[in-house]
């Protein structure tokens, strides 16, 4: 058994919208920044190519319908939410989103399988898709596919945590009455962000109570107010869950130079961030991860940092935030995208402590609010204290 298999070649680039803001190069940059730095070389990790998911597998999650219109879609198809701006129709659209569902599913099957102990499908995490329409830049829902074929080989409970700046509702949705799959997402409030959804009252369909979590953070919160909400939810809801394996959404777009939304967290916050949910893993489900990209659209800026130090976490040690950019990844950097400058470092410059949530009823700040309108609506369907900050 490997402890960490990487899903990844470079047909996994094909899935491209062309001028649009989610653009490949951030996944390309990302792979040769951690290969420059040598997480992809360590002891333990296997490179594995990906096969497309098949038509099995996409109809877990998606309707036959639907598939039908990706495979047969045009620049004249305006059904199924494609061709608006979000979700333009693109050349071989049906086999590069099957490849993305199907490096997702692998990585899946490797855990389960107890072939590797952790795996990660960086070019993953299109969380917005729904069953049947394109949504949110996202044609197929490879988490929701990888979730299924865990379902499919005996999971029992698997935990999702979404900590992307959009809120997960393509996942939530699939498997809203689905009381096996508890799903969890840190986000941008709806008042102010796509898609709209993601309220704390959102907290799972009938025989479900309990298993959607929503935390919709104000504008403009930073690393300490977003590991005070990470910490003060997650980790209570997860162990009293028990998952099984943990799946991951690390959508890198609440860093504070992202141009499609309002958060203000650094690479430095986001490390932090994947080190919780390894730690929780390691707690819970037997180091069992399954970890996947997301949105991002500070291509050099900060998505190529915040991602290789999630590939550095997932296959062994965290890399030193102080360490060096190569000068020869810059030089890509600006070969690809000549309009964008990159750090220096791996490193925002900033320490990302946080101070444990408390009730502080006499004067709550927006983050607070936030997290015990998530833990009133929640908590006590798991059998939680809201106001207790031990649970």
């Amino acid at each position: 058994m490997t402890d960490t298999t990487v899903v990844w070649n470079d047909a996994l680039l094909g899935y491209d919208m062309g001028e649009h803001p989610l653009n490949p190069v951030r996944v390309e940059l990302t792979m040769a920044l951690a290969g420059e730095l040598g997480v992809l070389d360590r002891p333990g990790v296997r490179l594995q190519a990906p096969k497309p998911a098949d038509e099995a597998a996409l109809l877990r999650v998606h309707t036959l319908e639907y598939l039908d219109a990706i495979r047969h879609a045009t620049t004249g198809t305006h059904d199924h939410g494609l061709n608006t701006p979000d979700n333009p129709v693109f050349p071989h659209m049906h086999d590069a989103s099957a490849l993305v569902a199907g490096a997702s599913l692998a990585a899946a099957e490797a855990v389960w399988r107890g072939e590797t102990t952790r795996a990660v499908s960086i070019s993953g995490g299109l969380h917005h898709a729904m069953p049947d329409r394109a949504s949110g830049f996202c044609v197929y829902n490879d988490p929701a596919v990888a979730i299924a074929r865990l379902l499919d080989l005996g999971a029992e409970r698997i935990g999702y945590v979404d900590v992307d700046v959009h809120h997960g509702d393509g996942v939530q949705e699939i498997f809203y009455d689905d009381p096996r799959v508890m799903t969890i997402s840190l986000h941008e409030t709806p008042l102010a962000l796509f898609p709209g959804t993601g309220y704390p009252a959102e907290t799972g369909g009938p025989g479900a109570e309990g298993t959607a979590i929503n935390v919709a953070l104000p504008p403009g919160t930073g690393d300490a107010g977003w590991l005070r909400a990470f910490h003060a939810i997650v980790p209570s809801a997860l162990r009293t869950f028990r998952p099984q394996v943990l799946v991951t959404q690390c959508g890198a777009d609440g860093h504070r130079l992202d141009p499609l939304a309002d958060l203000r967290l650094t690479v430095d916050g986001q490390r932090a961030t994947y080190l919780a949910l390894r730690d929780l893993a390691e707690e819970l489900c037997g180091g069992r991860w399954v970890a996947l990209g997301g949105g991002g659209y500070a291509l050099v800026e900060a998505v190529p940092r915040a991602w290789t130090h999630l590939l550095a976490v997932v296959t062994g040690e965290p890399l030193d935030p102080a360490l060096p950019i190569p000068q020869s990844w810059r030089a890509l950097a600006a070969d690809r995208c000549p309009d964008r400058r990159s750090a220096d470092l791996m490193t925002d410059g900033v320490d990302p402590v946080y101070h444990p949530w408390t009730p502080g009823f006499d004067a709550p700040d927006a983050i607070d609010r936030s997290i015990l309108a998530t833990r009133r609506a929640v908590f006590p369907l798991l059998g939680l204290d809201p106001k207790d900050p031990r649970d």
